[in-house]
């Protein structure tokens, strides 16, 4: 028997809110990685379905172009995770939420492009269209947090180049891969599920260390 459907009201909220706030996150440890925050927004679908927001960067970007990507990027001087997730949020998809907002953190992720990346879980309760920047962002998503719940979540398999199992997610058709697939993950078994879940042994594919 599968988990029970999942609606976009106070429960929920509570729920994810109460899950984050008993988790002992773990922050990156060294000051080797350049640090960055994205934005893990929950929000309704036009049916009243709870989702999560996921991007398809423009393929005009330097870095990682063309790639799956929860809104996010680097912090500026002086910036929070949160702030920061907060502004990329804006910025990207057009989405301008409160810091009241915020439900909790997961653990930071190193990324072997230099990354050490913290999610921020937003709860976006605002009906607000969606709205990419043309100049980082081809298109964006609103994927229902059940699409996390599919017995096929996670995939794991092994690459020659890595003695850590790369993990994806399939949504949209595709393969979503670590980092991102991995902060999905633990959205699911943390806030989702309450369960002391960890991501940082995931791997990430070899387009991705770049």
């Amino acid at each position: 028997m599968g988990p029970a459907p999942l609606s976009f009201d106070a429960t929920l909220r509570e729920r994810v809110r109460t899950n984050l706030t008993a988790f002992d996150r773990r922050e990156y440890p060294g000051s080797d990685l350049r640090a960055a925050a994205v934005a893990l927004a929950l929000l309704a679908d036009e049916r009243g379905e709870p989702c999560f927001v996921l991007t398809r960067r423009a393929d005009r970007l330097r870095a990682h172009g063309g790639q799956w990507a929860l809104p996010g990027g680097r912090l500026d001087s002086g910036e929070s995770a949160t702030e920061a997730a907060l502004r990329e949020l804006e910025e990207e998809v057009g989405l301008s939420l409160l810091p009241g907002s915020v439900l909790g953190l997961l653990d930071d992720y190193a990324t072997r492009s230099g990354y050490a990346i913290t999610p921020v879980v937003f709860w976006a309760d605002t009906a607000s269209p969606l709205k990419p920047n043309p100049h980082e962002v081809a298109a964006v998503f609103r994927v229902p947090l059940a699409e996390l719940e599919r017995p096929d979540v996670p995939r794991l398999r092994r690459i020659p180049e890595s003695d850590r199992p790369v993990l994806s997610i399939p949504l949209l058709g595709t393969h979503i891969h670590a980092p991102t697939a991995a902060i999905l993950y633990q959205l699911r078994e943390v806030a989702l599920g309450g369960r002391d879940t960890r991501v940082a042994e995931f791997e990430q594919p070899v387009f991705a260390w770049r």
